[in-house]
């Protein structure tokens, strides 16, 4: 059959809302060694966001800390790993190749301020120094020395809660709280204009198909980005990322 349709062809509606409000970015974890000889990424954790890895190629792990203790779960292409607020974690690059698709609850806020760096106490105590640094970096060393520096943290994290004394990781929660507390009403907005209005439109849609109501159906569109090119690539917590602007635009 003939499509009649040329390239580009379709409607020039705006795109519809990105799946349940979620956001997506294309991670290559780090390959560097830290001091304790795993290769990978910062330890760090969020606050109020799920966030997932999807692995797609390589091999690693995906280490975790809570008040449940340390945990290690293998990674390879299939694996799809998810964690909620308050699982520390870090990626671990096994075979120098691992790479996962990072899908974040809430638009993605948790590349948008839901996340804290598991820096030492002295650090987090300080909130200038925390932000000096956490700043993003703009090149290798840059991201491999706050990656040390949050490894220095876990590594406290991990031997606390080993020794079966939670009062680190409770003392981590409670400064990682306070530095993120001023951004609440940002991280609202961004939650309600994003999975609260898709759940929104979700019921729109069913109150439109019970009474057999197809405007919606005639407004269809579609939304597309391509990956941007490698030396645009971000430097991450985790590592280089391919990130994707997925919200809708006003």
């Amino acid at each position: 059959m003939v499509n009649p349709l040329p390239p580009g062809s379709g409607s020039t509606a705006a795109p519809p809302t990105f799946p349940g409000g979620t956001a997506v970015s294309g991670l290559r974890v780090y390959p560097w060694p830290a001091s304790d000889e795993l290769c990978g990424g910062s330890p760090h954790v969020h606050l109020a966001c799920t966030e997932a890895y999807v692995v797609v190629e390589g091999e690693g792990a995906l280490h975790t800390l809570s008040a449940g203790g340390p945990a290690r779960i293998a990674l390879r292409p299939g694996t799809v790993a998810w964690f909620g607020p308050g699982t520390i974690h870090r990626a671990a690059n096994g075979d120098g190749g691992l790479r996962a698709v990072v899908v974040m609850q809430n638009a993605g806020l948790p590349e948008a301020g839901d996340a804290v760096l598991t820096f030492p106490p002295e650090i987090l105590d300080d909130r200038e120094a925390y932000l000096r640094a956490a700043a993003p970096p703009t090149n290798e060393k840059a991201a491999r020395d706050r990656r040390d520096l949050a490894v220095e943290g876990f590594s406290r994290l991990v031997e606390s809660i080993a020794a079966g004394d939670l009062s680190a990781l409770i003392r981590f929660y409670r400064q990682a709280v306070a530095l993120r507390a001023d951004r609440i009403e940002a991280w609202r907005r961004m939650w309600r204009d994003g999975p609260l209005e898709a759940a929104h439109r979700t019921e729109e849609h069913f109150e439109a198909i019970a009474r057999g109501d197809i405007a919606h159906l005639l407004a269809a569109s579609t939304g597309v980005q391509q990956a941007p090119e490698p030396e645009e690539r971000k430097f991450g917590m985790c590592g280089r990322l391919d990130t994707y602007e997925l919200r809708p635009v006003d």
